[in-house]
């Protein structure tokens, strides 16, 4: 379990800018080659709005993330690669919870308006990307903009997993998942990594996994700060928690060309890819967006369709639904997450059907009566047969010698 990008659904939306997260450092945006909104009249009208990079971390003494002056009013890439417009015709996770235990979660944003309950300190959200994260998730469509989450009717839970500097801890994130499960969540949502933690992380995701929710998580940072890599700068290559506990999904990032961004750091254990670069979602207040790049987006996209699934397939354990994920993602190094193919699936091979075959029936044993007779009268005829020619030779001779028996000389 722990992979070229369809050929459907491969067009690139780039009504946003392009961002490269810098390795030790703050993300970038770069300028993307202009293109026209989608909706929007024609040519002549105002062409892509360049928007400002989701933050992985605050320095102390930064400012928390304001809200977004600048809109995408076309869909984003991701929402075309992952088919969102087919998929959402079957499901668009109605009833179920999705906790998301990262930096908090504003309620701050139109797309998100009465479906997000917080807990403690995820009341609010300075760094923005536990917002942004739900945004990936949930977020319903608005007027003015092309922006859509995976599942747009699906609850937000959110739990504290970071400091207000979006910093983690090995003890507010497992809080945060056994909370999670505690509260009926059906999916947990991880947006953070560690490299220490693993009996707590270990244990929590076993605790959630008794309480039928799915753990989904990063299977590689968005960024490495300098202070994290080795003596020579080489980059961390894992295990990362709780990713890689048992019973956790892993979910590593790629971008519009279907491959992962040059300087990404690498991930460890992968069960499944999916959008993770360039992606546009809400900031921590207000309409306006931010984008982002990274494996915890990725990670976002599944936890949604993992809701999206389990609306639509009730009946579903957590386990069975990582087996579809896993089973209906498109081939590939790290299998390609593919909604619509989950929701559609007929035949669910996670419970593969063992059928008892019907016994045979045989027809009833022929009364052997009329056989036996047959054979009896057959013996008979052919016994007076030989008779009667035994007869035909030794009668004629004894008349000729009359019937006196031969001499010998």
């Amino acid at each position: 379990m722990r992979n070229v990008m369809k050929s459907r659904g491969m067009g690139c939306v780039l009504a946003i800018a392009v961002v490269l997260p810098v390795v030790g450092g703050p993300a970038v945006a770069l300028p993307a080659t202009p293109a026209v909104p989608s909706g929007s009249p024609g040519a002549a009208e105002p062409a892509a709005t360049l928007l400002p990079p989701l933050p992985v971390r605050l320095g102390e003494g930064k400012p928390c993330t304001g809200a977004s002056g600048r809109t995408a009013t076309g869909a984003a890439w991701s929402q075309t690669a992952l088919g969102l417009s087919r998929a959402q015709r079957i499901s668009r996770g109605g009833g179920v919870t999705v906790a998301v235990v990262d930096t908090g979660v504003s309620t701050r944003v139109p797309s998100l308006s009465g479906r997000v309950e917080t807990a403690g300190a995820a009341a609010g959200d300075c760094v923005g990307h536990g917002t942004f994260a739900a945004g990936l998730i949930a977020a319903a469509p608005v007027k003015g903009s092309g922006i859509t989450g995976v599942a747009p009717q699906a609850r937000i839970l959110a739990l504290p997993g970071t400091d207000d500097r979006g910093v983690p801890s090995v003890e507010r994130v497992a809080a945060g998942i056994r909370t999670a499960a505690d509260r009926g969540a059906r999916v947990i949502y991880v947006g953070q990594v560690l490299r220490t933690g693993r009996a707590e992380l270990t244990a929590a995701v076993a605790h959630a996994t008794r309480h039928d929710a799915l753990v989904v998580a990063p299977a590689a940072p968005d960024a490495v700060p300098r202070g994290e890599r080795g003596p020579d700068g080489e980059l961390p290559r894992g295990p990362y928690w709780p990713a890689a506990a048992p019973g956790a999904l892993a979910v590593v990032d790629f971008g519009p060309g279907g491959v992962r961004q040059q300087n990404a750091p690498p991930a460890h254990e992968p069960d499944l890819s999916a959008p993770g670069d360039e992606m546009v979602s809400v900031g921590p207040a207000g309409p306006g967006h931010y984008i982002g790049s990274g494996a915890s987006l990725a990670a976002a996209g599944v936890a949604g369709t993992a809701a999206l699934v389990r609306a639509y397939h009730p009946d579903l354990t957590a386990a069975e639904v990582t087996r579809r994920l896993l089973d209906t993602a498109y081939p590939s190094d790290t299998p390609r997450l593919d909604p619509y193919a989950a929701l559609s699936l007929v035949q669910d091979r996670t419970k593969p059907s063992v059928r008892t075959p019907a016994p045979a029936h045989m027809p009833a044993a022929a009364d052997p009566t009329p056989h036996n007779r047959s054979l009896t009268i057959a013996a008979v005829g052919l016994s007076t047969v030989l008779l009667l020619a035994a007869l035909a030779a030794v009668v004629p001779r004894g008349r000729t010698r009359n019937w006196r028996p031969p001499t010998t000389s």
